[in-house]
């Protein structure tokens, strides 16, 4: 079956930042991203040999996310120094490597890659989404698959795949189960704060017994352990929040008519530009 790869643009970008340390051209200007993010998709390339990738970058934030909770993702900062300097230059290779991109001023990737799964609904490819962000684990379906790349703590492990049946054993609930699993615990990245004292096993425990959070809230006298009974009721509305805050916007209109071919004359700048000739003598073979 021929596969499409969505990727997470930001979230592959900073993989590359992190994994590949003090790279840089001659008069300073650091290259390490573009280096890692080279040999990244060369290696999901030779992987999964997909027909057509695709990577959605975050812009500007998620405007709705922030009007809902002001501290949305407050708890971030600011781009480690030498990350934004290359991110266009990892834009300008993506089009050169002949993968389409996109970006939308306000949205985040994950509404974007949400939307192309939507869009690619009633084609045959198989959908590979290409994130560590376990937000986008609801999106899996028989036709969806999740791609989390390597740990950067633990290489070795490798690319894992998550079918269906994967993010049940991960989470201890199905992809349909993610959204509402993720509204209880919350999301320490996002900045975005569960039930106090409400782990994992608790939520995965409530998720099999009353399936969503409307149901959970109704029988909110009856859960156990009891001490939470009252907390479940009281933050209701911070439980419908949550939702809000974690559910991806599906119908975000951009263009994925056809990606762009290779471009080895504008790859070639790049490359000897950033002093990556190593690079694009590789790249001489591999397009050949």
């Amino acid at each position: 079956m021929a596969k499409t790869l969505l990727c997470d643009g930001h979230n592959l970008a900073f993989r590359a930042f992190y994994g590949i340390r003090d790279l840089s051209r001659s008069d300073g200007f650091p290259t390490n991203m573009v280096h890692g993010w080279l040999r990244s998709f060369w290696r999901l390339e030779d992987d999964w040999s997909p027909n057509e990738i695709w990577v959605f970058f975050d812009k500007g934030g998620s405007r709705r996310r922030e009007q809902i909770l002001p501290s949305y993702k407050a708890n971030r900062g600011l781009p480690p120094e030498g990350f934004s300097e290359q991110l266009e230059w990892v834009k300008r290779l993506t089009t050169a490597l002949g993968f389409g991109w996109a970006e939308k001023e306000g949205l985040e990737a994950d509404d974007l890659i949400a939307s192309a799964v939507t869009k690619r609904a009633d084609g045959s490819d198989e959908l590979l989404i290409v994130s560590s962000d376990k937000d986008l684990s609801q999106l899996v379906s028989p036709k969806t698959k999740q791609l989390l790349p390597p740990p950067t703590a633990n290489p070795k492990l490798g690319w894992r795949l998550l079918d269906e049946a994967a993010v049940a054993d991960k989470f201890g609930v199905p992809p349909s189960g993610i959204l509402d699993y993720l509204s209880i615990i919350g999301d320490q990245s996002d900045n975005i704060p569960g039930l106090m004292g409400v782990g994992p096993k608790t939520a995965q425990k409530w998720m099999g017994e009353h399936g969503n959070l409307e149901n959970l809230i109704e029988n909110a006298g009856r859960l156990t352990p009891k001490r939470f009974c009252s907390l479940v009721y009281e933050k209701r509305s911070d439980l419908m929040r949550n939702r809000d805050l974690i559910r991806l916007e599906s119908d975000i209109e951009f263009d994925m008519t056809s990606c762009p071919q290779v471009d080895l004359n504008d790859l070639k700048e790049i490359l000897l530009e950033l002093e990556m000739s190593k690079s694009w003598e590789q790249a001489q073979v591999r397009y050949a």
